[in-house]
């Protein structure tokens, strides 16, 4: 996602600045206002990629893995749960890991809960780390007065999200193999094999066969000018970046995709399911409605579902349901509105927001095994079509020899 650089005060005064990750700036407006700042100015800056912007919305900073976040919630909330005073317990943590990032993660919440500060305070002050998300999370568990069920909520919701991206990751480990190892051999077969014959070619005094020249220029080129073609791609996606990172570029590429072909059923249903799991995590523990809803937001990373959300809170501020607004956009699952229109008219809005998570988790998974089944076929019949047709054209060329008169 964009990478912008804020400026923002306290309600003391005190300035502060900054960079946070955002769909764009409204989001990063609700992420100041979440840790109590006032936005002062938000600028654009420098946006990185990853797989997490496709798949994704990280949960914890770029140094911490998210199987060490979830570690990390998981053990606080036994601990807790087990009736140990919290000071206590990060002690216990600290003494019984091995793993040193675990220990320079415990270290400073340590001595920011032994000088009297909330779990939440200390947790807002380490931004890179614990997201909007997190804090909100353990700071509604500390209000109602419950904190290690608090936490083992937000495990359970860390673990499912782990759990959706680490399906999606490997199903698409196999395909990427696939293609990675056509493409070297291609690479092989073109600039090693085929110029071996090139000399015989060129002794046989007449004219190639058109298959035989093709493959023969096409080897040429590659060899030759490999090099350019690489800067040149390096540079067509660094420009391409830096157009995403523009809110009206990326806002059209957002809604282009919700449209393309099995990409955009599975973008989807990733963005319903994590968006659904987020704001029913976020009310079971305790957060209003609206202050989840803005939080949530932040979760999706397609901007046109994200602004979707945005006009649905404005008409949740007038009185109106949840449901209908995102129904009008058009942009979310019906079924997935239908079960949110039940849970509102029931009263059970949480309950029924984690059923459609674990409906649209399965939908994803089944959607993505869809998709691979027929991608993988096809892939493998084509890149061996391209291959053979390769080979094929080299033989025709040494078979024509003999056409050569002596």
């Amino acid at each position: 996602m964009p990478l912008y650089q804020y400026r923002a005060v306290t309600a003391e005064g005190e300035s502060r600045s900054g960079a946070l990750e955002g769909t764009d700036e409204q989001s990063v407006v609700h992420q100041l206002q979440g840790k109590g700042l006032i936005p002062i100015s938000i600028e654009m800056g420098e946006s990185g990629f990853s797989i997490a912007d496709l798949l994704n919305t990280k949960v914890g900073r770029r140094g911490l893995s998210d199987a060490r976040l979830l570690i990390f919630t998981q053990q606080l909330s036994a601990l807790m749960q087990a009736g140990i005073a919290l000071d206590r317990a990060l002690d216990i943590m600290y003494e019984v890991s091995d793993d040193p990032q675990l220990l320079e993660l415990v270290q400073p919440i340590q001595d920011g809960v032994r000088r009297g500060l909330p779990l939440s305070r200390v947790l807002a002050d380490i931004p890179d780390t614990f997201s909007h998300f997190y804090v909100s999370m353990v700071q509604a568990a500390e209000v109602s007065g419950d904190l290690g069920s608090g936490l083992d909520q937000l495990s359970i919701y860390l673990e499912r999200s782990k759990e959706l991206r680490d399906r999606v990751l490997s199903a698409l480990i196999y395909p990427i193999i696939l293609v990675i190892v056509a493409a070297v051999c291609l690479l092989i077969i073109l600039t090693y094999v085929v110029p071996q014959f090139q000399t015989l070619f060129a002794d046989m005094g007449q004219a190639l066969p058109l298959s035989t020249a093709i493959v023969i220029t096409a080897a040429e080129g590659i060899r030759d000018y490999f090099h350019w073609g690489l800067l040149i791609l390096i540079a067509a996606l660094l420009y391409w970046r830096h157009l995403l990172s523009k809110p009206d570029t990326r806002l059209w590429w957002d809604r282009k995709r919700l449209s393309m072909p099995l990409i955009g059923a599975v973008s989807q249903r990733v963005d319903t399911a994590r968006f659904s799991r987020s704001l029913g995590t976020l009310v079971q523990g305790g957060v209003p409605l609206l202050s989840a809803l803005g939080i949530a937001r932040e979760t999706i990373a397609n901007t046109c579902m994200a602004r979707a959300v945005d006009e649905a809170t404005k008409s949740l501020k007038e009185g109106k349901h949840l449901a209908g607004p995102l129904q009008a956009t058009g942009l979310f699952p019906s079924l997935a509105l239908q079960m949110i229109q039940v849970g509102e008219e029931t009263g059970q809005l949480e309950s029924m927001l984690l059923k459609v998570a674990d409906v649209y988790d399965r939908e994803v998974s089944t959607a993505i095994q869809r998709a691979l089944s027929i991608l993988t076929p096809v892939l493998i019949v084509g890149l061996g079509i391209l291959i053979a047709g390769i080979i094929m054209s080299i033989l025709v060329a040494i078979m024509s020899i003999n056409d050569i008169p002596i």
